[in-house]
């Protein structure tokens, strides 16, 4: 197969369009169909179904692009080795985590990392879902449970805890709990339908006496958003210590309780695992939680 031809195959299925693809290749669309059809023809087999709504993969074309997937994830470790072939890390370095830990305490952490490393171009990628570390969706990640697939590396960095927090305009009004019981008379701020948590058991201050069930004002699909609900005073909440660090309007009710603790966890690939960048990056994350003793 002609090297090119199968770049530009791999862009087409990732972008489902040979118009996005002649987008990001700065080709035509016209130039784009054409290289897909002389592979196609090359190959002797048809790689996409052509519908009004843009491309999908045949089953051929499938198999083609997993193939694709694994060269280019290669050549990317590859020339980020001989990018990385002084003392001095360098590089791009994708990193992906929650969109919760990422947009609170990651963005709080980076500047000095940034700053200490100039010569590494950070991209932060902040999601509810686990990118793909294999086919190079990332090069890194933080995520809070284990990861699934086994020829992954991951080093535990801390553990986070959940207690209950309110705003002190809401203490005020409402008056102060001072048990478990007596959420009873409160108003609390769910999750909801949250399967993207860590956390199994995330609504656990719903639990109320005798296994009756607290009824929350509010439900959000969103750690961030329970937080903003939190500090505008609508009610109390369940949220994880490090989303508090550093916020204002918000205090810790019933200091004696403790929520479900939950592990972070540094993951990146074996084939990374002598990357300067990765290096630096997991030395410099190890040290932060050890500061914030996580």
């Amino acid at each position: 197969m002609d090297w090119d031809k199968l770049r530009i195959f791999h862009v087409v299925a990732s972008s489902g369009s040979f118009t996005r693809a002649g987008d990001k290749l700065f080709l035509s669309q016209s130039a784009v169909s054409r290289q897909i059809k002389s592979l196609e023809e090359t190959l002797n087999t048809v790689l996409f179904n052509r519908h009004a709504r843009g491309l999908s993969l045949t089953d051929e074309g499938e198999q083609l692009f997993k193939t694709a997937e694994e060269v280019m994830a290669k050549i990317h470790v590859t020339e980020q080795q001989l990018i990385e072939g002084t003392d001095i890390p360098r590089g791009e370095l994708k990193i992906s985590t929650t969109l919760s830990f990422g947009s609170t305490w990651m963005m709080n952490h980076m500047r000095s990392f940034i700053e200490k490393y100039p010569e590494i171009q950070v991209q932060l990628v902040v999601a509810d879902t686990d990118l793909d570390l294999t086919t190079r969706q990332a090069d890194v990640a933080i995520r809070f449970q284990p990861a699934q697939q086994l020829d992954l590396i991951q080093k535990q960095l801390g553990v986070f805890h959940h207690h209950l927090y309110a705003s002190p305009e809401y203490l005020s009004r409402k008056g102060r709990p001072n048990s478990m019981d007596d959420l009873d008379n409160h108003h609390i701020i769910a999750y909801g339908d949250f399967a993207q948590s860590p956390i199994k058991n995330i609504d656990w201050v719903l639990a109320g006496r005798n296994g009756v069930k607290r009824t929350p004002v509010l439900r959000i699909n969103s750690i961030y958003g329970v937080l903003q609900a939190v500090k505008s005073g609508v009610g109390i909440a369940a949220l994880p210590d490090y989303l508090v660090q550093g916020s204002t309007n918000v205090v810790r009710v019933l200091n004696d309780v403790e929520g479900p603790a939950f592990p972070a966890y540094l993951v990146y690939t074996q084939e990374a695992r002598n990357s300067r960048r990765i290096s630096v990056f997991k030395e410099y994350v190890i040290e932060q939680f050890k500061e914030a003793r996580f």
